[in-house]
């Protein structure tokens, strides 16, 4: 009888969904167990929603905790179709967050990869006054924004907020995306800024100067959002 390789293990539903459970309950752990400081104090009574959450990729298994315990707070989030997204996706919805399965590519394979219908979703889900989330990051390329969250923004009329949370105790990967493993009993930072609004008839410099926009406002704010984790603030 012939085993099951490792990928064919990975891949199967029951694999899946134990560890995107256990990942769920790492994540409530690491939550419940640290501080916070949210800079500034009192972004939520700021933020215009519903919005258009903006983060780099590598710094989003915490993101789920940004959305508050609430029945007018409504979030989903855009995760892809890869084997690791399941993964994501289950701990995700484990955590009360809704998805919205696909994403984006720079090599030609954006519809192959559900892009062109996660975005029209996306757009649906921002109608009916969802939230939703997504990494700026070009596919496979840590730091540098897409134009994808520039162009929900265009399309949908909702406003940007980038967005950056950093835990003082953590594993950091040597991977593309520098990944971020949040440890439990740390001090975790949440820090946002003011809206980035697009014009709903942009031409290309106008789409190229709010791509970089976003990049240099998520930048700024994960130095913050790192200064703040591992040095701690006046603000709690």
């Amino acid at each position: 009888m012939r085993l099951p390789s490792s990928k064919e293990i990975a891949s199967s539903p029951v694999f899946q969904n134990t560890v995107g459970t256990l990942g769920a309950w790492y994540l409530r752990l690491v939550w419940t167990t640290s501080s916070k400081v949210l800079d500034p104090p009192d972004i939520y009574e700021r933020v215009i929603t519903p919005a258009i959450i903006a983060m780099w990729h590598g710094q989003h298994f915490l993101m789920p905790f940004l959305k508050k315990d609430t029945a007018d707070h409504r979030a989903k989030v855009l995760i892809s179709r890869h084997r690791d997204g399941e993964v994501n996706a289950i701990a995700a919805e484990k955590l009360g967050i809704g998805t919205i399965r696909g994403s984006g590519a720079h090599n030609g394979e954006f519809h192959r990869k559900g892009g062109a219908a996660a975005f029209t979703e996306m757009l649906d889900a921002l109608a009916d006054g969802y939230n939703v989330a997504m990494t700026a990051d070009v596919p496979k390329v840590a730091r540098i924004a897409g134009l994808g969250v520039v162009k929900l923004a265009q399309h949908s009329g909702r406003p940007i907020y980038p967005v950056a949370i950093a835990s003082s105790r953590r594993k950091e990967l040597k991977n593309w995306d520098r990944t971020a493993i949040n440890l439990p009993f740390s001090r975790i930072a949440m820090v946002a800024n003011r809206p980035i609004w697009v014009p709903a008839d942009p031409d290309a410099a106008t789409l190229e100067e709010k791509r970089r926009e976003v990049e240099d406002e998520l930048n700024l704010l994960t130095r913050r959002a790192y200064e703040l984790a591992d040095n701690g603030s006046a603000s709690a």
